[in-house]
């Protein structure tokens, strides 16, 4: 078990997603940076389904019961071990009573922790991440306890990296490809998306980022149609909303772009007031 001595900020059990249940309204959900979150997993020899604990901006406090190894990817929030810094992308061998902290957010936004063997919170619609009301919880909690294995053999993975690597977070440029309305926009308006540096506003979560500045938009509503993770809807406002992994299954607004997996994962690092960049990718 794992305790939880301060919960961090918006501190959350996922894995890669549920997916099958689109149609009753059920998201796919998962790890919003799913590069980071491979590489973890990978570093301890997991599945890639393991799940993972996906922390954003401040860390949690968390004491070990049991004896493991585990691996931090993602952003940098200055991780300590019994108080003594370590690195993220590397095995570290943690002991019964061990305490994990977290400090200063440098780089990125959100940073994964994985343990050899996953968490073993409870199984919904097939996927451990959290989403309520689907699951009981929505984020993790002081003094809940997080069950893992202890793991019987040690991991010295140091081979792996070649097969996924931690990525620079302060990239601009999203890879995303024509959505279903893109078709209607005006040359005008397609070329101002594309040619405009988008800020991340200050309403931005698992759910949505929305992006500043707005562009003039004379666009229809359409008839409600799916979306997915990375959908790019134009709002009659002319906002941009890019839809994350917590997203609804349906909407009514343009999806006028569709996020690359690896801008999925670019996005979800970034936060208030950076800047990112569109670049069109030929199917």
């Amino acid at each position: 078990m794992i305790t939880v001595l301060e919960p961090g900020l918006l501190s959350t059990i996922q894995d890669l997603g549920r997916f099958g249940y689109l149609d009753i309204g059920v998201p796919i959900c998962g790890v919003m940076d799913s590069n980071s979150a491979g590489l973890a997993n990978i570093l301890l020899g997991n599945e890639k389904e393991n799940a993972v604990l996906e922390m954003t901006m401040k860390g949690p406090k968390l004491l070990f019961n049991v004896s493991t190894q585990i691996v931090i990817t993602g952003a940098d929030i200055s991780p300590h071990l019994n108080d003594v810094s370590i690195d993220n992308d590397k095995i570290h061998d943690v002991k019964k009573d061990d305490i994990l902290g977290f400090g200063k957010l440098k780089t990125g936004l959100r940073a994964y922790l994985a343990v050899k063997d996953g968490f073993k919170t409870d199984m919904v619609f097939g996927s451990r991440s959290f989403y309520q009301p689907v699951t009981g919880l929505n984020q993790i909690s002081k003094n809940l306890k997080l069950a893992i294995n202890k793991p019987i053999l040690s991991v010295n993975n140091t081979v792996q990296l070649a097969k996924l690597k931690s990525v620079d977070f302060s990239k601009q440029f999203l890879d995303v490809y024509r959505g279903p309305e893109y078709s209607q926009l005006s040359k005008s308006q397609s070329n101002k998306i594309m040619e405009t540096p988008f800020l991340v506003s200050k309403l931005y979560n698992r759910m949505a980022y929305q992006l500043l500045p707005i562009i003039e938009n004379h666009l229809d509503s359409i008839i409600t149609s799916p979306v997915l993770p990375g959908t790019v809807q134009l709002t009659p406002s002319g906002r941009l909303i890019v839809l994350m992994r917590d997203c609804q299954t349906t909407g009514g607004y343009p999806r006028v772009l569709q996020l690359s997996e690896s801008a999925i994962n670019l996005l979800s690092q970034k936060k208030e007031r950076d800047i990112v960049k569109f670049k069109l990718v030929e199917m």
